[in-house]
C-alpha cells in the first residue's frame, strides 16, 4: 500500500464530510458561488494561493521548492436539474437540483488531494495546479479556466471521472480516444404557410423535416467508415402552431457525437448538404448552424503509462480494468488542446449500497469508499509526473 493512500486515508473523514456537505447543497453550471467561497475557505487554511476565474471557478497553485514543470489536477463542481430519488441522509436540500454526476466526490477529492500535497512541499518538484471548475455539464467552465491563464506554462494534466461499471476499487485508465467529441447542430427550414385544407397553396415543412430526420441515418451508414464511431440524434423538434395550419417553420436540435476530426468534417458537409437537398426538393428555405460543443478527449500515450503506474501504487497491481470508450463528452478535452493530459476511470459500483446507477439517474449514488482510492492518484500521479517530467516532456 503506497505513502500517498496511507495519507489520503488519514483525511477520509474530512472528504466525505465534505463532499456530503455539497451534495446537500447543490449548485448549478455557473452559479457555484457558495461551493466555490467553501473552497476558498479550505484552501486558506492549508495556505495554497488561488485566483478566481470565470463565475465561479478557482485556480489553486501549490509550488514545491524546484519549479520546473507544472502539472493541472481538475475536478468539476457543477450539480444537474435533476431532483434526487437518492435515500440518502444528505440528500439535496434544493429541490430539483442534484449531485447527480459525482461532482460533489470529484470536488472533493481534488480538495483533498491538495490538503495531502500541502504538507508535502519538499518532494514537490515543480508546480502543480489545482482546477476547481465550473460549468462541466455546460462544456463552458475549461474554457474560462483557459481563459483566465490557467493553461499557461502548464506541461500536463489529469483528471477523473466515477463509474459504474468498475467495482470500488478498480480503475480504467488507456492511451487513445476515451470520450467523443459533441457538437449541437440546429437546422430550420422555412416555408410558407396556409390552410391545412390547401396544402398545394403553401409550403409545408414539417413532412420535409420528418424526411430529414430518417435521412440522418443514412448519413451514418453510407457516409462515414463503419468502424469509425458517429451518433446523430434528434432531440428537439417543434413545427408548426395549429392543426388546420400549414407549418411554415420547422426546427431541429441534434446532438453530434464523434472521435475522429476526419468524421466530424465529413458529418457536417452531408447534414448540411442533406438538409439544402431536401429544401431544395420541396421549394424550402433552410438554415444549418452547428455549434462546436466540446472536442474529442485523448489519452496521451506516454502519460496513460505513466497513470497506470501510478494507480498501481494507490490500487495495487491488476486493478486497471478494460472498459469501451464512452461516446459522451467532456470539455477536459480543450485543456488536452494546449498540454497533454490524461483522464481516468475510477470505479464506484457497489450493489450492497445501491450504488449501482449511471450518472444522470435520479437515484445516483456512489460508495464513498472510493473516494480515497481517487484523492491518492490525484496526488500520486502529481507527484510521479514531476519527477519523471523530463523524459516524458521530451518525447
Amino acid at each position: 500500500m503506497s505513502d500517498i493512500l496511507e495519507k489520503a486515508k488519514t483525511i477520509e473523514d474530512y472528504i466525505i464530510k465534505f463532499r456530503r456537505d455539497l451534495h446537500k447543497n447543490p449548485e448549478l453550471s455557473g452559479e457555484e458561488y457558495n461551493t466555490q467561497a467553501k473552497i476558498m475557505s479550505e484552501l486558506d487554511k492549508l495556505g495554497i494561493e488561488y485566483q478566481k476565474a470565470g463565475n465561479t471557478s478557482l485556480i489553486a497553485t501549490l509550488r514545491g521548492e524546484k519549479s520546473e514543470k507544472t502539472i493541472a489536477l481538475r475536478g468539476d463542481m457543477d450539480a444537474l436539474p435533476i431532483k434526487e430519488e437518492a435515500d440518502v441522509d444528505f440528500k439535496s436540500q434544493k429541490s430539483g437540483v442534484m449531485h447527480a454526476c459525482g461532482h460533489d466526490a470529484h470536488t472533493a477529492m481534488l480538495l483533498g488531494a491538495a490538503k495531502i500535497l500541502a504538507g508535502m512541499r519538499d518532494k514537490i518538484a515543480g508546480e502543480i495546479k489545482f482546477f476547481f471548475q465550473e460549468g462541466e455539464e455546460t462544456f463552458s467552465g475549461a474554457k474560462k479556466i483557459i481563459e483566465a491563464g490557467g493553461m499557461d506554462g502548464v506541461d500536463a494534466c489529469f483528471a477523473m471521472h466515477g463509474m459504474p461499471e468498475l467495482e470500488t476499487g478498480y480503475f480504467n485508465i488507456e492511451p487513445g480516444y476515451r470520450m467523443a467529441g459533441s457538437d449541437t447542430i440546429y437546422v430550420k427550414f422555412e416555408g410558407i404557410s396556409g390552410h391545412g385544407s390547401a396544402p398545394h397553396r403553401a409550403k409545408d415543412t414539417i413532412h420535409p423535416a420528418c424526411t430529414f430526420v430518417t435521412d440522418l441515418q443514412g448519413i451514418v451508414t453510407k457516409n462515414i467508415d463503419a468502424q469509425k464511431p458517429l451518433v446523430l440524434s434528434v432531440g428537439k423538434f417543434v413545427g408548426g402552431t395549429k392543426a388546420n395550419v400549414v407549418a411554415k417553420y420547422s426546427e431541429l436540435d441534434i446532438t453530434m457525437r464523434y472521435f475522429d476530426s476526419e468524421v466530424r468534417e465529413k458529418a457536417h458537409r452531408a447534414v448540411k448538404r442533406h438538409a439544402e437537398a431536401i429544401a431544395d426538393a420541396y421549394e424550402l428555405k433552410v438554415d444549418i448552424e452547428i455549434d462546436d460543443s466540446t472536442p474529442s478527449l485523448y489519452n496521451d500515450e506516454d502519460l496513460a503509462e505513466l497513470a497506470d503506474q501510478s494507480a498501481a501504487k494507490v490500487f495495487g497491481k491488476g486493478q486497471n480494468k478494460s472498459i469501451s470508450k464512452y461516446m459522451g463528452s467532456e470539455d477536459m478535452a480543450y485543456y488536452f488542446q494546449h498540454a497533454k493530459g490524461v483522464y481516468a476511470f475510477i470505479g464506484y459500483k457497489n450493489e450492497e449500497k445501491e450504488a449501482v446507477y449511471f450518472p444522470h439517474h435520479e437515484k445516483f449514488k456512489i460508495d464513498e469508499d472510493y473516494m480515497k482510492y481517487g484523492t491518492a492518484l490525484h496526488a500520486q500521479f502529481a507527484l510521479d509526473f514531476l519527477k519523471n517530467s523530463s523524459n516524458l516532456i521530451s518525447k
